[in-house]
């Protein structure tokens, strides 16, 4: 008889380690699946940011040279140096704005901290706090 109350206790701690193992699984799920959604948004992200930056820079480039071959006769040196000027102007702002994208702090994982945060809160305080 007293091995009863024993296999309870190890029935009860089998079950708390299978709902853990299943609460460990559903939270290394959620991460692949950010992992994927994030390489692919940055892999579209390039991709298009860099067909943007090639189109651009091209498009750039013969406009300042149509206008400076059409300006050749009267004022070659002045669409010469309005177009370097234009292109350090561009390059540099862009590169601050580089910089400023590149010291923001990153969102990957935002979910998974915020449902272990749940699972923390719910742990300590035995009560589900999900919505």
């Amino acid at each position: 008889m007293a091995d009863a109350p024993a296999r309870g206790l190890f029935a009860s701690l089998r079950g708390l380690l299978a709902t853990g193992v299943a609460i460990v699984h559903t939270r290394l799920e959620l991460l692949g699946t950010e992992l994927q959604e994030e390489k692919a948004r940055l892999l579209g992200l390039l991709a298009f940011g860099a067909a943007a930056l090639i189109l651009l820079a091209a498009g750039t480039v013969f406009l300042a040279v149509f206008l400076t071959v059409l300006l050749w006769d009267s004022n070659r040196l002045l669409a010469l140096g309005v177009f370097s000027a234009l292109f350090l102007a561009g390059g540099a702002v862009s590169l601050l704005v580089a910089l400023r994208h590149a010291r923001s702090p990153s969102r990957l994982f935002a979910a998974s901290l915020a449902e272990l945060a749940r699972d923390r809160a719910a742990a300590e305080g035995g009560e589900d706090v999900r919505p």
